[in-house]
């Protein structure tokens, strides 16, 4: 007769278990907005932020929470977590979950539900949305709906092993505001490890190796996922085995450090790519519209692409070795494999500075963008961060902005959501108080969000806020006028006073229209790390992609 296990069953609320599961999983943030649907979670999170277990970062938007949660996912490597109300609450936070979405973030998103005999009834209860479950699942990887206070802890171990599993993406746990009210024995069970990496097939490995090896011009295009597996050090190494140049997207900048003499632009990348005889793609989609004019399908050329996702192989490009894996394992498979292959290589230093040197000549003669990207890359520290925006000095700092470390880069990917920028900083200075933090955004996006400046001044969150006011939703106006004929409609926007707007929230305003002047501005911001709002007046800017002949 086989013995029993004793199981470990503690009487409690659905509330109590649900933050027991969180604390047990490592989660000591949460970026929400409270509801009466969350009133027995938030009930149990006051004891748990009381005894100094856990922070609550209540936002002004769920939007704003979710963003939040994304950037400090982002910064810290590892979950972000926000919790917000049902129906419009999690309609709200879509467009953020979308972004993590689009850029493989970890985000778990806990939300609320109507009372649970009502769920699917058409009752017309306060919050109350047909099939949410199947609605947040377009924007996430998993979702799942806990229904009593013991299948808690499961639905939430189950939502987090399928977040890191694969590529990770966001994921979504419901409950009814009477689970969360409602007492059972529960057993809260064991954390989920973390990452889970997958091999790559050894046969393909091999296949890559022969072709790297005898590769005479091959170049590597790296993306967000390098990050995200924190393979820089096998991508540097892999890249010095081959003297392969590295072309970043904007989601895999810093990888290779800028001062490396293989970290070339994606302006330099055109003209790398005309010469390649091999292209190695590691962890992009090859869905940045910059590269799509590029020849990446001319007759001859060989493409090698590693991703995690097995759906992204070959997917964008037809590939001539497809390796499905993690690419940390992957990468490093490769530097095993590679060298007893490996063609003799004379080190390309001086033609790559050379070409770095080219490059950027052209890339800095875009101004004003080149003026103030030059300032801003100046004041931000080396492990400083930079979360871009939709706006004129993102598009052209995804171009040309030198980053040195990884986790230093964030934009909103593909989503190219707008609004993201601003509220995404906060969380990433929640998650990396000690590092200097710069949100680029223009007047447009920062719209969006503006109104969580309460909660940067609320929770002291001490991030400096760039805000570039050309009166205008300017990539669409300069679209009006360059391609449909001057004829521009619905993109002039009425700006407040933003100095006047943030100290009326309880955060430093300062204003300057030149590059020399935010020269200043951040310096004396930096030194008094206070919550931070820049506003610098500009003209309308031109065409950055158009001017480097990118598109």
């Amino acid at each position: 007769m086989s013995a029993q296990v004793e199981v470990d069953k503690q009487t409690m609320t659905g509330g109590q278990a649900l933050v027991r599961t969180l604390l047990d999983q490592g989660v000591h943030t949460i970026f929400a907005l409270p509801g009466v649907q969350l009133d027995g979670a938030f009930d149990a999170l006051y004891d748990a932020q009381k005894a100094g277990d856990i922070r609550i970062v209540h936002t002004r938007h769920e939007q704003g929470a979710a963003y939040m949660a994304d950037g400090f996912a982002r910064v810290t490597g590892g979950m972000g977590v926000c919790m917000i109300v049902p129906g419009p609450g999690l309609l709200n936070a879509s467009a953020a979950l979308s972004t993590a979405y689009a850029c493989n973030v970890p985000v778990l998103c806990v939300t609320g539900q109507i009372r649970s005999d009502a769920i699917e009834q058409g009752y017309g209860l306060l919050h109350e949305i047909p099939n949410q479950l199947g609605m947040v699942r377009s924007v996430t990887k998993y979702a799942e709906r806990a229904i009593t206070p013991d299948a808690i802890p499961g639905a939430i171990h189950n939502a987090i092993t399928a977040m890191w599993e694969g590529r990770v993406r966001p994921v979504e746990v419901e409950v009814p505001p009477d689970t969360f009210f409602a007492t059972g024995e529960v057993e809260i069970g064991e954390p989920v490890g973390g990452k889970i990496r997958a091999e790559v097939d050894p046969d393909t490995i091999e296949q890559a190796a022969k072709i790297l090896g005898q590769a005479k011009t091959p170049v590597i295009f790296s993306g967000g996922g390098i990050i995200a597996a924190e393979a820089w050090d096998e991508l540097r190494e892999i890249a010095e085995l081959l003297q392969a140049p590295v072309i970043p997207t904007q989601n895999g900048k810093g990888a290779l450090s800028d001062r490396h003499y293989l970290a070339q632009s994606q302006y330099a990348g055109k003209d790398l790519l005309a010469e390649a005889d091999v292209v190695f793609a590691i962890g992009t989609r090859f869905s940045d519209a910059t590269t799509f004019d590029w020849g990446l399908k001319a007759p001859g050329r060989t493409f090698i692409q590693l991703d995690i996702d097995a759906d992204m192989v070959g997917k964008t490009y037809p590939t001539t070795v497809g390796l499905v894996g993690d690419a940390k394992l992957g990468l490093a498979a490769l530097i095993d494999a590679i060298p007893a292959r490996n063609i003799s290589r004379p080190s390309r230093e001086e033609e790559m500075l050379t070409r770095k040197e080219i490059a950027n000549k052209a890339m800095f003669s875009v101004e004003p963008q080149a003026g103030y990207g030059k300032v801003i890359r100046a004041a931000l520290p080396d492990d400083g961060i930079f979360v871009g925006e939709m706006t004129q000095l993102g598009y052209y700092s995804n171009m040309t902005m030198p980053v040195y470390q990884p986790r230093t880069y964030f934009t909103p990917g593909y989503q190219g959501t707008l609004g993201w920028g601003f509220p995404t900083s906060l969380g990433v200075k929640v998650g990396a108080p000690d590092k200097v933090v710069f949100s680029i955004n223009g007047d447009g996006g920062f719209g969006f969000c503006l109104n969580e400046l309460a909660t940067q001044a609320q929770h002291g969150i001490a991030s400096i806020t760039l805000v570039f006011n050309d009166g205008a939703f300017g990539n669409v106006k300069r679209i009006q006028q360059e391609q449909l004929n001057g004829r521009t409609i619905a993109s002039d926007l009425k700006n407040p006073d933003y100095v006047m707007l943030a100290e009326a929230f309880g955060v430093t305003g300062r204003r300057t229209d030149s590059p020399a002047g935010l020269a200043q501005h951040l310096d004396e911001a930096i030194k008094a790390n206070e919550p931070t709002l820049i506003e610098i007046k500009v003209p309308s800017m031109p065409n950055p992609w158009k001017q480097l002949g990118l598109r």
